[in-house]
Formats: structure tokens, sequence, C-alpha cells
């Protein structure tokens, strides 16, 4: 019996080949599935190829429904409604032409995000599904939030390290435990490094003084030390970064001469750590007064290669104004005018109190006079001082005559001695 059945090439003999195969037109399958149509029923029953038919078509119609589900998801998110304020309109309107859509598309919906009607974690896995970012998708949300200060950008950030398509790295779960430690977030900075390791992530020296740094502002001296131990016995590199972490923790402790043997212990490896670290040091002992410890520092700063400006001076005078030996501070000051660095209000403000406490009027006095000549005003905080010590004195009209005494006599001086100059 012959077959009711159009002739197929042999590579058709299966009518889901032709219906998924690629190389084949949907207009050649329209054709064939026609034509099939055409057979009379109890032929098509007896017809091996029936069942297979049959299957091929529901297969299209059901990546079709999928098309269009994709389509319709990828509409839903260009789509934010028409109820969005002015403020998320002008946000939406600079973000960069240049970014590419489903980026833009996500963008879009975390700026109109709204707490109460979306969660976050649900956002982002749905556009993960649908859009099919990549790392360089990734990155190019978080710098567009970063730029906005969106608040949001660690949670995504944290959901982002949870997910293939980002390709996390240790650098990437570095960056997230420094952000959450400059928000005093510790502990999800804590469970974020936990996370690191649990992926299989070694820890390394920059992670690890992130860590040392976190602790140290928030005044767990125990965990940064531990954290700093661990440094040295995984044998990782102690740069400048680890032992100025380390010093700043004891120094916020108040344990100053751990924080000056640590600062010698760098020192001696020529590890040199940042003029803030020398300058927090040199301010702590500045405060206490004590003299030698601020010396100490002073001097390791030039020994470092940093050349100290107006504010280290400035921390040194404080030390010798709190001592009571306005007499040394005095000889800073000198110092400061002698290699020409700009002296501030504030160092002038400092003597002026040293001198005050002293009730050393006359030499504030000269002072003043010894300024002006060089061209020095004296500014708001260092007028300030002046007008409340001598309003206690009640002195203020008595002191703009000494002042013009004082000034004239200086002038007739170096008159003086211009004039006992031996000629050329």
């Amino acid at each position: 019996m012959l077959s009711p059945f159009p002739p197929f090439p042999s590579q058709f003999s299966s009518v889901t080949y032709i219906a998924t195969s690629t190389s084949i037109s949907p207009p050649l399958f329209i054709w064939t599935y026609s034509t099939f149509l055409s057979v009379a029923k109890h032929s098509k029953a007896t017809s091996p190829v029936f069942f297979s038919l049959h299957s091929a078509v529901a297969s299209l119609e059901e990546a079709e429904v999928e098309d269009e589900e994709k389509t319709d998801a990828k509409l839903k998110w260009v789509d934010i409604g028409p109820n969005i304020t002015e403020a998320q309109k002008q946000a939406i309107s600079q973000l960069p032409p240049k970014m590419i859509r489903r980026c833009k598309a996500l963008m879009k919906r975390i700026i109109c995000f709204s707490p109460k009607d979306e969660i976050m974690s649900i956002l982002l896995a749905s556009w993960v599904k649908t859009m099919k970012p990549i790392r360089a998708d990734w990155l190019s949300v978080m710098k567009e939030m970063r730029r906005l200060g969106n608040p949001l950008l660690l949670e995504v950030m944290e959901f982002a390290l949870m997910e293939d398509s980002f390709e996390a790295n240790i650098r990437d779960y570095t960056k997230l435990i420094d952000m959450y430690a400059k928000h005093s977030m510790l502990q999800n900075a804590e469970n974020i490094f936990q996370a690191m390791k649990e992926r299989g992530f070694t820890c390394d020296q920059v992670t690890l003084t992130v860590l040392v740094h976190m602790y140290s502002k928030a005044g767990y001296l125990n965990k940064a030390e531990e954290v700093f131990e661990e440094i040295k016995l995984l044998g990782l590199p102690v740069d400048k970064r680890s032992f100025g972490a380390m010093v700043m923790a004891y120094v916020r402790a108040g344990m100053l001469d751990l924080a000056e043997n640590l600062l010698r212990e760098s020192e001696a490896q020529e590890i040199y750590v940042g003029r803030e670290v020398y300058k927090a040091l040199l301010r702590a002992y500045a405060k206490l007064g004590n003299t030698d410890g601020a010396q100490r520092m002073f001097n390791a700063i030039q020994l470092a290669r940093i050349v100290p400006d107006c504010w280290f001076c400035a921390l040194l005078i404080t030390a010798y104004c709190q001592a009571g030996q306005s007499d040394k501070a005095h000889s800073v000051l000198e110092n400061m005018r002698t290699v020409g660095l700009d002296i501030n209000d504030k160092c002038v403000a400092l003597l002026l109190s040293a001198y005050e406490k002293e009730n050393k009027l006359e030499k504030a006095l000269s002072l003043l006079v010894d300024l002006e000549q060089d061209g020095i005003m004296v500014a708001e905080e260092s007028s300030q001082v002046l007008a409340s010590w001598f309003r206690r004195l009640g002195v203020v009209k008595e002191v703009e005559l000494v002042l013009k005494e004082f000034s004239e006599r200086k002038s007739n001086g170096k008159r003086s001695k211009r004039s006992t100059l031996p000629s050329g």
C-alpha cells in the first residue's frame, strides 16, 4: 500500500526535527503540517509521524508563550509607571546616555524603589533571571549608584557578591567590608568576611588591614590586635597601612607607649606610616602636655622624610603651652619664621593664650608688634584671645597706646642699626 504522505527527504524522517531544526524555514514546516492535515484521519491515526508532528507543534507553541512572557517581562522593566516624583524624573534623566538598556532598566527601578511596596532582593533576582547580566553590567549599575549617592548601594553590592553572574573576587568582598566599616556596621562587615571565607577565598593582607582599621575606629583594641597578629602568623607582608592602622588603634586607646614602640618597629624595617598617623600621635602627646613625646614625634616626622607644615608646628606649640613652657613655644614660632613657614592664626592664638596664663603681657605685646612688622595680622581666634584678656585687665585703651609705643621704638631701633652699618 502506498503511503498517503508526501515524500520527505531522508534527513526529515522525524517531523520533530523539521520543527526544531534551525536549518528549516517556518514556511516549509507550515507546508508540511498543512499537507499532513489534509490526509484522511484514519491514515493519520495509523501514522507514526502523527504524534511527532503534534509534539513539535506543542513545543513551538510553548516556546512562543515563553518568548511572549520574556518580552512582557522586559516591557515591565522599562515601564516604571507614571506616578513618580520630580526628583525621580530628574535622576532618571541624568542617567548616562551610553548605559546599556538592561542596566538603565534596573537603575530606573532602583531610583523609584519603595521599600513599602517592593523587596530589593526579589527585584534583583527578577532582573538577573530576565536580563541575564554579566559582571560589567553589575559594575555599571554600582558606579552609577555611587555617583548618585544611592543608599541602596550596600544592599545591591551584598546581593551581587552571591550571584554567579557577578564573578566576585576578593577585592569585591574587601570593598564591601570597608564600606560597612565606614558606616559603623560591624556585624554586616563580619558577616561578609565570614561569607567570603565560606566561599573559599583566602584572606590576604589588604582585607585583614581593613578589619584592623575597622576594629580600631570602633574601639575594639583586642580584636584589632588579634587580626594584626593573624597577618604576621600567615606570613603576609605588613605594609605601611597595616602598621598605621594598628598604631592608630593604640593611639585611640590612649596607649601611646605601645603606639610609639610599634612605630619604631616599622621604622626599623624602613616602613614609614602616613603623615596622618604621625600627626595623631603628636596630637595625643600635645594634649597631654608631654613635651618630650611631642618633640620625639616631631623629630620622627622629619626622619620619615615628611616636611612639617604649620599644623605640625602648631601641635608642638600646643605641647609646650600645655606644659607652661611659653618660651620654648615662642622658639618654635621663631623657627617657623626662619624657615619661611606661614604662621597661621592658630599658632599665634596658642602662644597668646600661654602668655595670658603666665601673665606675660609685655611679651604678648612684643610678639604682636613683631608680627605686624612682618606683615602678619592677627585674625579671628587671636583677636578673641586678646579681647578677652584685655577686657579682664580693663586696659583696652592703655594697650593701644603701648602698642604704638612698641612699634615706634622698634622702628627707631632698626633705623639706628642701618645708620651704623659700615659703608661698602
